[in-house]
């Protein structure tokens, strides 16, 4: 049986479009706004959802990605809300993929097995773990196959025909492609480039190449969308976020539309880019 991850990419691969790939951060900037936030990202136009785990040491975050978690873990967002959060999410929402993305340690603290049971559970498809490189598989990427869970890995631009094979080993679902070398939100990606390296990659992969870090509007996510399986926006909306809080940091009425507003924005940008969209040949 296919996963809600590859049943979306399928089903997006039949429309000849890519998926637009939303990142929020569970709790910001407190968990009922999430939640709501959460709630209104399908019919916005998010066809997978990446719920950010906070913590505390978010070492490939930007400040913006870095600001949403400390929001969240001020707001008292925790491992154990934001598991909550995912299963109150999947109750409303039978069918949109759900991907929980953050560093190891407060799985580790958690306990693995733990997190594990409680967030298939919770309905939750995917983890996105950045500071696990596949040396290190055995820590969670393995236990989590075996729990029914994809290992979504990052590929970057300095990862070479070398390291390659070591990423592609154990990802399952989708390979999430870092289109620019350092932090989320730092810079925009060249399209030349992320083309190229697209097409790289689908001679080494079958999985589906979402592109993310940098994109920011509808024009970019376009020109993404014309060459990858996906589209990849997070700093971008938490960014939104943050110009919709009050002076305080609290959410105000406009806090939920801002997001609804952007993603609808970035998800008519992706679909112009449906003719255009054409999966290269993945033969070596």
């Amino acid at each position: 049986m296919s996963s809600r991850i590859e049943s979306r990419f399928a089903e997006l691969a039949r429309s000849r479009r890519a998926a637009l790939v939303t990142f929020v951060m569970a709790g910001d900037p407190d968990l009922e706004t999430s939640g709501a936030i959460l709630k209104a990202l399908p019919q916005a136009g998010a066809d997978l959802i990446e719920l950010g785990m906070p913590f505390t040491d978010p070492m490939a975050d930007g400040p913006a990605i870095q600001a949403a978690g400390l929001r969240a873990l001020k707001s008292g967002a925790t491992l154990a809300k934001t598991l909550a959060l995912a299963a109150d999410f999947r109750a409303h929402d039978r069918q949109t993929p759900l991907i929980l993305m953050g560093y190891y340690n407060p799985i580790y603290v958690y306990g693995v097995d733990r997190f594990l049971a409680e967030a298939k559970k919770a309905g939750v498809d995917g983890l996105i773990v950045v500071d696990l490189p596949p040396e290190e598989d055995a820590e969670l990427c393995l236990p989590a196959i075996d729990a029914g869970l994809s290992f979504v890995r990052l590929a970057t631009p300095t990862t070479d025909s070398a390291r390659l094979p070591a990423v592609l080993a154990h990802t399952s679902g989708f390979l999430y492609y870092v289109s620019i070398t350092g932090i989320t939100g730092a810079a925009a990606p060249e399209h030349a480039k992320v083309a190229a390296a697209v097409a790289r990659l689908r001679r080494h992969t079958d999985l589906p190449v979402a592109v993310g870090f940098g994109v920011k509007n509808a024009e970019s996510a376009a020109a993404i969308a014309s060459v990858a399986d996906g589209v990849v926006v997070g700093s971008a909306l938490v960014e939104a976020l943050r110009k919709s809080l009050d002076q305080s940091g609290k959410a105000t009425p406009q806090t939920v539309g801002a997001i609804v507003d952007l993603v609808r924005d970035l998800a008519k940008g992706v679909r112009s880019a449906e003719r255009g969209f054409a999966r290269a040949d993945t033969s070596a």
